[in-house]
């Protein structure tokens, strides 16, 4: 039985960096047990993890702290987001279900099926889901104490190609996709990373992929809390859709690492 107290980390940095790096996507690990509940075969599996997997994801963020001057703490989900996606809400709000992708898919992301119809993803939630956000909840309210202001900077990669399941895939695919939210994202903050990422031809905003990640307690409610997702296209750094990282990536850590230390300041 898989242990949800070591199914995610948090890594510490400086004591006085508000920035903390969130690594949701990155892994293939399934649990034995959670294995058993989906209805792919071990080869179409394995497709469908090079596809849905942010992958390298966690070292590009491991590189960027070993970059930067103030080093930033990191939140590291160890397991695939097949498990559970920490990032979604586990209830209907969440525009996501359409495709089968709430906070447990039931689709992959060429719209077949993932689990048993009428599968409950109530356990999933109660035993990866909830510990998680409770966790994240409680990175960034430390981050609040000990030094005044929180900065949540999601690390995330996605296809060159649009996939099926993407809901507003028709826009532009930039190098990096930088996701804002009105509340939480200031000017300030965008223009830092429109900077820190000009090197690689270019930055778009929202599109394909659009919005923040803020633990619920203080989304829409604490400006102290800022936040921006990076969504680097994979082309940049690694083979598709599931190979090799490349050089792009040592580059891509160092715009990062630029990031941090410009908001460190």
């Amino acid at each position: 039985m898989h242990d949800p107290d070591d199914s995610f980390q948090l890594l510490p940095g400086a004591a006085d960096s508000p920035v903390i790096l969130h690594v949701p996507h990155s892994s293939r690990a399934i649990p034995t047990d959670v294995r058993g509940g989906i209805v792919l075969d071990d080869r179409a599996l394995e497709l469908e993890l090079d596809h849905i997997t942010d992958s390298h994801t966690a070292e590009i963020a491991a590189a960027a702290v070993e970059a930067a001057p103030i080093a930033p703490w990191r939140f590291v989900n160890g397991l695939s987001r097949l498990v559970i996606d920490p990032e979604r809400f586990p209830d209907e709000r969440e525009e996501m279900l359409a495709v089968g992708m709430g906070a447990v898919y039931t689709q992959t992301t060429h719209r077949e099926r993932l689990r048993p119809p009428g599968a409950d993803p109530r356990p999933l939630i109660d035993r990866y889901f909830h510990p998680y956000s409770e966790a994240m909840t409680a990175a960034v309210g430390a981050r609040l104490e000990a030094v005044g202001r929180a900065v949540v900077i999601d690390v995330h990669s996605y296809p060159t190609e649009r996939l099926p399941y993407e809901l507003h895939g028709d826009g532009p695919r930039p190098p990096v996709c930088l996701g804002t939210d009105d509340f939480h994202t200031p000017e300030e903050l965008l223009a830092h990373a429109e900077e820190a990422f000009a090197y690689f031809g270019g930055t778009g905003v929202n599109s394909p992929f659009a919005g923040t990640y803020v633990p619920l307690k203080y989304y829409g409610k604490v400006p102290r809390v800022s936040a921006l997702m990076i969504e680097i296209r994979r082309d940049t750094y690694m083979s598709e859709p599931g190979g090799a990282a490349g050089p792009g990536l040592v580059s891509l850590a160092t715009a990062l690492a630029g990031l941090v230390d410009a908001l460190s300041a």
